[in-house]
C-alpha cells in the first residue's frame, strides 16, 4: 500500500493523471503528500476520500474537477530573484551577450517555462526596466508558461503576499516596482505589461514566442520529469530556442547524460547552449 486510507488503486490513478496532463511523476516524498495536497480540492467538492475522487474523475463531465486536482497536485514553489548570484550574472553578462548577438534585429525574446506564480519572470522584467536605456527602441518580449491554471491567473494579477514579498526580492526593488494595497504588493502596471502568461504544458503545446527564445528559463521542473519525458522536454526547449541562445535549469539539475541538444556554456557558469551552437563556433575558429 502507498498510503493510509485510500487504495493503492486511487493512488495508482491520480499518478497517471498527473504524467498524462503534465508529464510530471510523483517522488516517493510527493506520493505521501497527495492526500494532504487533495484534501482542500475534496472539501470544495464535497468529495469524501480519495477513492471517492477518482470515481468522480472518471464519471464527471466537469473540467473543473480535474484542473482542480491536477493543480493542487503540482510543486509551485518559486520566489524572486531565486539564487540571487544567477541574476547578478544575468544582469551583469548574458543580456549584454544577447544584446551584441541581436544588435541588428533589435529583438529579444525570453521563455520562461514552468513560470508558476510568476516570481521569476517579473525578476527578469525588473532587470530588464532597470537597464532603461540600454533597451530603448528594441522589442523585448517576456513569454511565461505553466501547466496551472491557477499559478497562471495569480502571476497575471501579480499580487503578493508579505511572506512571498520578502523572500528574495531586496526593499528598493520592492519600494520601486510594486505599491502596498490592503490585499498585499501589487506589481507595478509597467513590469506587469511586459510579460504574457498563459496556459501551456511544454510538452504538447506550442507557446506564444513571436521569434525563437534567446534566453529560456525552465528551472526546477525537469526534476518532475521521467527520464524519457526529459529527453521529450529537452528536444521542445531546443526546438524553441534561437540559434544563439542560454538555457538556464534549476541548481540541481544538468545536462549531463539526460540529452545531446545542449551543452554546458564554456563562457557562463550555470548556463546551456545548444549543441550545434557550439559545433559551429568551434568549426569558426
Amino acid at each position: 500500500m502507498m498510503g493510509g486510507s485510500a487504495s493503492e488503486s486511487a493512488y495508482r490513478v491520480l499518478m497517471g493523471v498527473l504524467e498524462s496532463r503534465t508529464g510530471q511523476t510523483l517522488s516517493p516524498s510527493r506520493i505521501w503528500r497527495i492526500e494532504m495536497s487533495l484534501k482542500p480540492v475534496m472539501q470544495r467538492h464535497n468529495i469524501a476520500d480519495l477513492d471517492a475522487l477518482v470515481a468522480g474523475l472518471v464519471t464527471s463531465t466537469s473540467r473543473q474537477l480535474l484542473d482542480d486536482t491536477v493543480d493542487a497536485m503540482l510543486n509551485n514553489e518559486t520566489y524572486f530573484y531565486r539564487e540571487y548570484s544567477l541574476f547578478d550574472d544575468i544582469a551583469a553578462t548574458v543580456l549584454d551577450k544577447l544584446r551584441e548577438i541581436n544588435k541588428l534585429r533589435r529583438r529579444l525574446t525570453i521563455w520562461h517555462c514552468g513560470v508558476s506564480t510568476g516570481q521569476e519572470a517579473y525578476s527578469l522584467a525588473m532587470l530588464i526596466a532597470e537597464q532603461g536605456e540600454k533597451w530603448a527602441g528594441w522589442q523585448v518580449d517576456i513569454v511565461g508558461t505553466d501547466v496551472s491554471y491557477h499559478a497562471i491567473s495569480r502571476a497575471r494579477v501579480g499580487l503578493y503576499s508579505q511572506f512571498e514579498i520578502q523572500r528574495g526580492l531586496p526593499v528598493q526593488r520592492m519600494v520601486r516596482w510594486f505599491d502596498q494595497t490592503e490585499a498585499g504588493w501589487l506589481v507595478k502596471a509597467d513590469i506587469r505589461r511586459r510579460i504574457d502568461f498563459s496556459v501551456q504544458n511544454m510538452l504538447t503545446d506550442r507557446p506564444p514566442l513571436a521569434s525563437p527564445a534567446d534566453l529560456i528559463f525552465c528551472r526546477n521542473l525537469l526534476l518532475y520529469f521521467s527520464p524519457s519525458m526529459r529527453q521529450k522536454a529537452f528536444a521542445k526547449l531546443r526546438t524553441m530556442a534561437a540559434p544563439q541562445s542560454f538555457l538556464v535549469l534549476g541548481a540541481g539539475e544538468t545536462v549531463l547524460g539526460q540529452t545531446d541538444q545542449f551543452v554546458a556554456s564554456p563562457r557562463l557558469r550555470g548556463l546551456y547552449e545548444p549543441a550545434d551552437q557550439q559545433m559551429r563556433r568551434a568549426a569558426a575558429a
